[in-house]
């Protein structure tokens, strides 16, 4: 769960737990036809399944620690990196520079988000994201630029 300092104007999770379902679904389907064709391997089937849940569960921890996107009125959150909203000089027509900094530590912005470039006020650009920038973009703006 992810600690925040008072109202949150917009979030992003970075996935949810619902795809932990897939390794029960698999065994299911698995056993089911081992079943219907011949000898069941009920432990190859206990085993895999155990497998693809501690992979999912690995995944899924990383997505929410990584991908997650919190913005309250004094900080906005990107991934590992905390930033404080009172450093942000402009979100309205910023251009992204080449080299910009992303947020987060990552050396692009996450596959499948889109980049919301931000002036600071020391005259940087620093690259947020979210998968839905122009909302992550507006809430900034709210804040920002009232």
């Amino acid at each position: 769960m992810i600690e925040h300092d008072g109202p949150v104007l917009y979030a992003e999770r970075g996935a949810s737990w619902w795809p932990l379902l897939w390794a029960p679904a698999f065994v299911l389907i698995g056993l089911g036809l081992d079943i219907a064709t011949g000898p069941v391997h009920l432990a190859g089937w206990l085993l895999s399944g155990l497998g693809l849940l501690v992979v999912s569960v690995v995944w899924i921890h990383a997505r929410r620690r990584f991908l997650a996107v919190l913005l309250t009125r004094t900080t906005l959150r990107q991934g590992r990196e905390t930033l404080e909203v009172r450093r942000i000089a402009e979100v309205s027509e910023v251009g992204t520079p080449v080299g910009a900094r992303v947020l987060g530590g990552a050396l692009a912005v996450p596959r499948k988000y889109h980049g919301v470039p931000l002036k600071l006020d020391d005259g940087s650009v620093v690259l947020g994201w979210a998968r839905d920038g122009e909302s992550l973009q507006a809430a900034l703006r709210e804040i920002v630029e009232p």
